[in-house]
């Protein structure tokens, strides 16, 4: 008899017990994820250099399990290369039902668009009711909630902030509602989804509200904020965390080729990504002056604006310079965004910003189980001159 016909039967021998159900799908759980990840490395765990291996084990990483029989906390293990994720947790099934509330939301208040009202008659829920709609709803929230709302743990030295304009209903009219998310990088490499929330981008006292709501859950570290130009930002990121804004420099380069005609672009861009192509802080600062000069005379108000710019643009260069790819524009944040547009353009309309809250952060909470299972973002080693270095965060200042 095997080990583990050994153990089922323990379990069921303990008759009518509160938690056998969860013991025992605790139990299932185990055996299921050895054997995935067993066909992934191509030997058994514990195995000791087989010739059939193909990958390392990593240790593990705890996730909590939500299931009918109450809460299951699960140990995954961890690949050296490449990712594991359990297949009977079904990733992508939060974010389905989330859109799945939206539109029905949407469609029981009677905001819905051609293609809404098309898309929930073909689910078959034509005739939901506004009851069935708040339970789905208050599923999904729950979820969502628990995870926008638990404890940061740990230090996040790079802190990436976006967003993404997306249409709601206010007070009976429609507008383009801001939602910005939140992406950090903790010392130990990995990234992790912080926070998502919606409102003014250019007001202080939004932005102010919303990173002391990350503060106050625990965020701390913070070295560099990755963002784009937004007014009130950067007094709002001094204030709460005491740390350096890193302007986007795409965005930047952006506004800074509306200054030139449709000709001179071309030649522009050539010239300012010498900048950018510097191997060091001090030639990257030295060459930004000398791009500056040579346009004061054909582009005075670009010229202009290369002075007011260099330090929000060159904030990255005082960081290692294995992490400059990453932090020196909001590109790695393109991915995420390019979902929430894609997945809020199927609605259309959202019925309020609680709605958009709802679906954004079931797709942030599907990323962030994807992340967990994945390689770092950044190396340890890298990271802990970061940590080290307390003039890090200061504007033009070289480790």
């Amino acid at each position: 008899m095997t080990t583990d016909r050994m153990a089922l039967i323990d379990l069921v021998e303990k008759g009518a017990d509160a938690d056998l159900v969860r013991e025992m799908l605790a139990f299932a759980a185990e055996r299921m994820m050895e054997a995935e990840v067993e066909g992934l490395t191509g030997a058994a765990h514990g195995a000791r250099d087989p010739v059939g291996r193909q990958v390392q084990r990593n240790g593990y990483r705890e996730r909590a399990w939500e299931t009918r029989a109450g809460r299951i906390e699960l140990e995954i293990p961890r690949l050296r290369k490449g990712s594991y994720f359990p297949s009977f947790l079904e990733p992508r099934r939060t974010a389905e039902k989330a859109l799945t509330a939206v539109i029905q939301e949407a469609y029981v208040q009677g905001i819905s668009t051609r293609s809404v009202d098309n898309l929930v008659k073909a689910m078959g829920a034509a005739g939901i009711s506004k009851s069935s709609v708040s339970r789905l709803i208050q599923e999904i929230d729950e979820r969502v909630n628990a995870f926008l709302n638990r404890p940061i743990e740990g230090e996040f030295p790079y802190l990436w902030l976006d967003a993404t304009y997306i249409k709601s209903r206010q007070g009976g009219r429609i507008v383009s509602t801001a939602t910005i998310i939140a992406v950090g990088v903790s010392n130990d490499g990995r990234r992790e989804v912080l926070g998502v929330s919606t409102g003014p981008t250019e007001a202080e006292t939004f932005w102010k509200g919303f990173l002391r709501s990350l503060a106050d859950r625990g965020l701390r570290g913070v070295k560099l904020v990755i963002a784009d130009d937004h007014k009130g930002l950067r007094a709002a990121a001094s204030k709460v965390f005491h740390a350096t804004q890193q302007r986007c420099r795409i965005h930047w380069m952006r506004n800074a080729l509306a200054h030139v005609s449709t000709k001179q672009r071309a030649a522009v861009t050539a010239m300012i990504k010498t900048i950018f192509a510097q191997e060091t802080a001090q030639e990257a600062h030295k060459q930004w002056q000398t791009i500056a000069d040579a346009l004061r005379d054909r582009a005075p108000k670009l010229a202009e604006m290369m002075d007011a710019t260099r330090e929000d643009v060159l904030a990255y260069t005082a960081f290692p310079k294995e992490h400059w790819p990453q932090i020196s524009s909001t590109n790695p944040l393109e991915r995420l965004n390019g979902e929430i547009k894609r997945r809020s353009d199927v609605v259309g309309i959202f019925p309020n910003d609680a709605a958009i809250v709802r679906l954004v952060g079931a797709l942030m909470l599907e990323q962030q189980d994807e992340w967990a299972v994945a390689r770092r973002y950044m190396s340890l080693e890298s990271l802990a001159t970061v940590s080290e270095n307390p003039l890090i965060s200061l504007p033009g200042v070289t480790a």
